[in-house]
């Protein structure tokens, strides 16, 4: 989940642009700068660099400050290879390929139902460091939609029908956002990538099937879980409790409206917590 950037800039193939392979030989499309401690940012849905000039400034902010910043396409959207597409083990094992391409521990930043993502990452022991989770998109425990939304994702790619998955994917944001995405000429954009969304309600439904504190047992690194200032009411409640449910989590706050942040407030509160000292520090060994 996330909400649609209503920008596009074509994607070529440049000289910045690296590839790595993950387990299944699919090829994942990454930007890599800047020289510290490692982060790498994990796109929710709709997201791929091309398609997201705000998560490339905030990499191009944070390296600034002092980190090497991973931003990456996930499989099935810009530069990346289609390869398998929609199963959430892929996407764990894309971020796990990212996190040896520099050295094997890195912070993760996870944005929408990339935070959730991220979450699933660092269970399953890529070698997270720590975890900043921008306004994940969880339900109260217990009270998800019961896979519905997997279900109905999976049945409209099946059947062909791309458009009417995005339209069942975005059935509960604001109305506001799916008639401004489909009055945008990004609008065929999103269509296309619309096989990739499955892996995104794959993290989420698999959030509902025990208490987080279970689910996420493995997650014993420091995490933020960041939500703006004035935002959506999911969001706020998720953010507590994962605080409540992972051992070293707690809440930040930053200047943000409709789920989308403001760069200067993001890149302040991302370089101070991954600049933090101590176990699960960006560059602690």
């Amino acid at each position: 989940m996330g909400r649609p950037g209503l920008s596009y800039r074509r994607a070529t193939v440049s000289d910045m642009t690296e590839l790595v392979r993950s387990a299944d030989g699919t090829r994942i499309a990454f930007d890599i700068e800047g020289d510290g401690p490692p982060v790498v940012l994990i796109g929710g849905a709709m997201q791929f660099r091309a398609f997201d000039p705000d998560t490339g400034k905030l990499a191009h902010r944070l390296a600034a400050r002092g980190f090497t910043v991973v931003n990456y396409d996930r499989r099935g959207r810009g530069e990346s290879d289609a390869g398998p597409v929609g199963a959430l083990d892929s996407e764990v094992e894309d971020v796990a390929a990212l996190v040896d391409r520099v050295g094997g521990r890195a912070a993760l930043y996870g944005g929408s139902s990339g935070a959730v993502i991220a979450l699933w990452a660092a269970q399953a022991g890529v070698g997270a460091t720590r975890l900043a989770l921008w306004e994940a998109p969880l339900a109260p425990e217990g009270q998800g939609d019961g896979g519905e939304t997997h279900r109905g994702l999976r049945d409209r790619i099946a059947a062909g029908d791309h458009e009417g998955a995005v339209e069942f994917f975005m059935r509960d944001m604001p109305p506001e956002w799916l008639a401004g995405s489909k009055a945008s000429p990004a609008w065929p954009i999103m269509v296309g990538i619309a096989p990739s969304l499955v892996a995104d309600a794959a993290a989420l439904t698999k959030a509902q099937e025990a208490p987080w504190a279970e689910q996420w047992s493995a997650v014993d690194v420091p995490v933020l879980a960041i939500v703006g200032e004035q935002t959506l009411p999911i969001f706020p409640p998720a953010a507590d409790a994962l605080a409540a449910a992972l051992p070293h989590a707690r809440t930040g706050t930053v200047a943000a409206a409709d789920h989308r942040w403001q760069l200067d407030a993001m890149t302040d509160t991302l370089a101070a917590f991954l600049a933090e000292h101590g176990p699960g520090a960006a560059g602690h060994r």
